[in-house]
């Protein structure tokens, strides 16, 4: 613990955050319509593509999508690096660190029963990291406009050909067979 943290049980009136400007910090954080999100949106537009922005897939099911496609059944999510815990990019904080390691056991969690929802209701949920879409937006615009195509679509729908690691793929293949297939992340 750091110093001036109790180890007293908080009040529910008392803030989780360890200092008032973590705090501010956090509550700065947008839920939706962030720079990733708007990139991607952007060229999905210019694409002539139509979507529904941060919405439930499944009206019942109380899961929020960054980008849907209602009529093709599929959700997009954009997840950002620092909360979904990125292999490439997650530094873990150094404070509260018990409290942030749960959050990020929980949100992997969510992000793997929201996938597993998604299926059984016949939508295709597309995952992204936040590094991804600032390194190349278009290439992400590009596997959704591609997931969105009947054909594709239908073959990600079946399970159909997914290439196996001694054979090359395009990287549009590689995003969607590792972000939509089994959904395995790294610990």
């Amino acid at each position: 613990m750091a110093a001036g943290e109790s180890t007293a049980p908080r009040r529910r009136d008392e803030s989780w955050a360890s200092t008032p400007g973590v705090r501010a910090s956090m509550q700065s954080n947008r839920g939706r319509d962030t720079s990733p999100e708007l990139a991607v949106r952007r060229r999905l537009h210019a694409l002539s593509l139509r979507y529904r922005v941060s919405i439930r897939p499944i009206s019942n099911v109380r899961r929020t999508a960054d980008i849907v496609f209602t009529r093709a059944k599929i959700a997009v999510f954009i997840d950002g690096c620092f909360w979904h815990g990125c292999p490439e990019h997650y530094q873990a904080p150094s404070r509260n660190s018990d409290f942030w390691r749960a959050k990020l056991v929980r949100n992997r969690e969510r992000d793997t029963e929201t996938d597993e929802q998604l299926r059984s209701y016949g939508w295709i949920p597309l995952r992204f990291w936040e590094h991804e879409v600032r390194a190349d937006p278009d290439r992400i615009a590009a596997v959704v406009a591609a997931a969105v195509s009947p054909q594709i679509r239908d073959a990600l729908r079946s399970g159909g050909p997914k290439p196996g690691p001694a054979r090359e793929a395009s990287p549009e293949v590689r995003v969607i067979n590792s972000r939509v297939g089994d959904q395995t992340r790294s610990s």
